[in-house]
Formats: C-alpha cells, sequence, structure tokens
C-alpha cells in the first residue's frame, strides 16, 4: 500500500517522540523491532545514516558519561573517570537515536526526493495563514538536496574546492519542478491513527 508522503512523514515524527517518552522496559524491545525492520528493508540507508553520525554519537555518549553525576566507573580514575549512571543514560539515549535513524532509513528509502518535498509542502501549509510561501520552501528545500547530493558524488577531494564548485555559478538554464500532489486516503488515516494509539499508549 501507497501511503502519503506527509503522512510517512508525520508518521517518522510520531515514532520518534514515542521513543522519548516510552518506558524504560519497553524501548529496548520497540527499537529492536524498528532496527530489525530497518534491516530488512533498507539495511544499506541505515548504514549509510549510522556511519555519517557515528562521532556524533560517540560524542553524545562521553557527554553523557562524563557530566552526568554517579558513581565513578573505575575507582583508579576518580573524578576524571565516566559514572556508570552516565553511561547508562548515554547507552539510552544512543537507543533512542539509534532507532530514530532506522525509521529515517526506512522513510528515506520509501520517498524519492520529490515525493518527500511534496510532503513537507503539504505540511507546511499552515504557513501560508502566516504570510509565508511554502513554494518558496519547496524550491529552497530542492535546491539543497540537490547540490548536498552533488556534493557527496564528488569524492574526497578537499572541502574548500568543493564549497568553491557550489557556489560558482554553473549557467544551468531554468528548470520546473513539478510535485506529486497526492489525496488523502482512508490508509492514511489508519496509519496515523495506529502511531497516535501507540503514541497514547507510552504517555499512560
Amino acid at each position: 500500500m501507497q501511503f502519503h508522503p506527509a503522512a510517512q512523514i508525520l508518521t517518522w515524527c510520531l515514532l520518534v517522540v514515542t521513543m522519548q517518552v516510552l518506558a524504560l522496559d519497553m524501548l529496548p524491545i520497540a527499537a529492536a523491532v524498528v532496527l530489525l525492520c530497518a534491516f530488512a528493508v533498507s539495511r544499506h540507508k541505515f548504514v549509510q545514516l549510522v556511519c555519517r553520525t557515528r562521532w556524533i554519537m560517540l560524542s553524545l555518549l562521553l557527554i553523557y558519561a562524563y557530566s552526568t553525576p554517579g558513581h565513578t566507573l573505575l575507582d583508579a580514575l576518580g573524578m576524571f573517570g565516566p559514572t556508570r549512571e552516565g553511561l547508562a543514560d548515554g547507552v539510552l539515549q544512543l537507543t533512542r537515536l539509534l532507532a530514530a535513524l532506522a525509521a529515517l532509513a526506512i522513510l528515506l528509502d520509501r520517498l524519492h526526493r520529490q515525493h518527500l518535498i511534496a510532503g513537507l509542502y503539504t505540511l507546511f501549509a499552515p504557513l501560508h495563514w502566516l504570510g509565508l510561501s511554502r513554494e518558496r520552501f519547496a524550491v529552497r528545500l530542492a535546491l539543497t538536496l540537490h547540490y548536498a547530493e552533488l556534493a557527496m558524488l564528488r569524492g574526497k577531494g578537499r572541502w574548500q574546492d568543493a564549497l568553491n564548485e557550489m557556489i560558482e555559478p554553473h549557467g544551468e538554464a531554468t528548470r520546473h519542478m513539478e510535485l506529486p500532489l497526492l489525496r488523502f486516503g482512508i490508509g492514511d488515516v489508519l496509519l496515523l491513527g495506529v502511531v497516535l494509539l501507540l503514541l497514547w499508549g507510552a504517555l499512560r
């Protein structure tokens, strides 16, 4: 079944919130399910996301390990050692982050660039009430994704050369962007309803 892009993006957002409020005894089970699904249907994308965020995850673990008060893990290090409570909290946050990345990998594998932009275009409809243009937002997002993809395809050259090449005018012809604007169906309502029920159950 093909769900509306906006419904899929909202589902990911709600799953991330659910992971944040889920009880500690249920979090490992829920995270394991999401990780298994990611390995089954989006393994390459998930590994790619983890590799790109590995230093962020390591920094997160170290920050929690050394900044959270508690019992020192290694008595020989004294006050300069990580705490057990900090490591526990760091692993907990890493579990939530990995689950979010796994769900994001599934989302990005299901949505191509145009569908992703179309979903965000639909979700940002309230911007019109504030006098802002969601069309301009969609165009800027499309350009950002386009140049980000070009930067990744250029390889491992010097980042200064890549940046200069990106900001130089290329003399490209004017392009037209068409977004597939779909209608919400019964399946989209059911999908969001199930995720909202999971969030409601996690909050209880």
